[in-house]
């Protein structure tokens, strides 16, 4: 996924942020995130990535707090990782879909479109040591 998506010094950046938040939710038990916005395109250089995360089996417990913080534009999850998380289930009001439905849909077509989906038990970077 690096060689397609951190293709230079700005989006090597966010995805170090996406590596480091997928290894958090790895360790709070999350099997599987989603990635979406322009970061996933061909944009020169996106303002962040766009993700959501599966909480099935997720142990509150051990889920970093920033990633229920929601407010101010999602100021301190984009402070922590450059991007921002959802809970995949969670609704996104403004369309009344869960995100991770509200993510499939081209916002300018209102088509149905792809998104990447990462096993996190399977995603060989992020076996190396993440702080939780």
């Amino acid at each position: 996924m690096a060689a397609a998506f951190a293709t230079d010094a700005w989006r090597r950046e966010l995805f170090e942020g996406l590596i480091i938040a997928s290894g958090k939710l790895r360790l709070a038990g999350c099997p599987m995130i989603y990635l979406d916005g322009s970061y996933v395109t061909g944009k020169p250089r996106p303002g962040d990535f766009d993700a959501c995360w599966d909480p099935t089996g997720v142990d509150p417990a051990k889920l970093d707090p920033v990633f229920l913080e929601f407010a101010n534009g999602r100021s301190a999850q984009k402070a922590a990782f450059k991007g921002e998380f959802f809970p995949s289930s969670m609704m996104c009001a403004d369309v009344g879909q869960a995100f991770v439905d509200f993510f499939r849909l081209d916002r300018f077509t209102g088509k149905e479109k792809g998104i990447i989906s990462i096993p996190l038990s399977a995603d060989p970077l992020l076996s190396r040591k993440v702080q939780p």
